[in-house]
């Protein structure tokens, strides 16, 4: 038994006023009636050309019930006709409440419809773009409030002249909230592998103002170079990781051939056989 389109899950759990036994006989048996009320919808076409398979029928209340047909129309996969009747007790036949054409388990919808400014991701702007601020941004201020930064207030104050717009109070916390919880913020797997933390590392550079309690640049090329790093996060190139132990063979004195003397091999004496006559001496 197929449900209706559209039943929401809490209505299959809910009960519902079911018909009698003759004005259920009536809906269930208007399978022709909802066959003919879709040539009729469609203006008459072939039958074969739109109607598939007969998949069966739902009770949706004590009057009313849902025939469904598979969609064979080209274009329409998957897709199927449901065709509402309804009946009163007493009648002798259905009438035609309402014929559609629904998505299937395994139809081929379109996605959901976003948007323009809700497509645009953080990392989509290239080179030559122009990105718009929202209207009303709730990260920015005009500039002559304040900005909720007292460093960044006070020089605002002190120079005579600001931007025209600030980023506020909100919108410096989510900024915050956003870095903390980053690649680079210290819940990060490179942070929980390591015991040594940023803001104790020489190459780790505080914001200024408030943000710089938390915040700072990191400016070691082998590790997150330029990325704004949180003060708790932590890589294995910190500038306190200590130098490698010694591998390799043990260290012997090296060997310097060019204090020795080298001298020629003594001349091996005659044999006595070979030895001049004593009278010839």
């Amino acid at each position: 038994m197929i449900e209706p389109a559209g039943q929401a899950a809490d209505d299959l759990v809910t009960e519902q006023p079911q018909p009698s036994a003759e004005v259920a006989a009536v809906l269930t048996g208007a399978v022709d009636v909802a066959r003919t009320a879709i040539l009729e919808f469609e203006g008459g076409a072939d039958v074969d050309g739109l109607v598939g398979e007969y998949l069966g029928v739902s009770v949706n209340d004590q009057s009313a019930a849902t025939h469904r047909f598979l969609a064979s129309m080209p274009g329409y996969q998957g897709w199927q006709w449901a065709v509402v009747v309804a009946a009163h007790p007493g009648a002798d036949h259905a009438t035609i409440s309402e014929v559609v054409l629904v998505p299937g388990p395994t139809a081929l919808i379109a996605p959901q419809w976003v948007p323009w400014h809700d497509r645009v991701q953080p990392g989509d702007l290239s080179p030559g773009d122009l990105l718009a601020t929202p209207v009303d941004d709730p990260r920015l201020v005009p500039g002559y409030m304040s900005s909720g930064d007292e460093e960044l207030d006070e020089l605002a104050s002190e120079v005579g002249f600001g931007k025209s717009q600030v980023l506020s109070q909100w919108g410096r916390t989510e900024a915050a909230e956003r870095w903390y919880d980053s690649e680079y913020g210290p819940g990060s797997p490179m942070a929980r592998a390591t015991r040594k933390v940023c803001r104790d590392c020489a190459y780790y550079l505080s914001l200024s103002g408030s943000l710089g309690t938390l915040f700072g640049v990191c400016a070691n090329e082998m590790s997150a170079d330029g990325h704004v790093v949180a003060g708790e996060y932590g890589c294995g190139a910190h500038s306190d990781t200590p130098q490698p132990a010694t591998i390799g063979s043990p260290m012997f004195d090296p060997f310097d051939d060019g204090v020795l003397d080298l001298a020629q091999p003594a001349a091996q004496a005659q044999p006595a056989a070979q030895a001049e006559p004593a009278s010839q001496a």
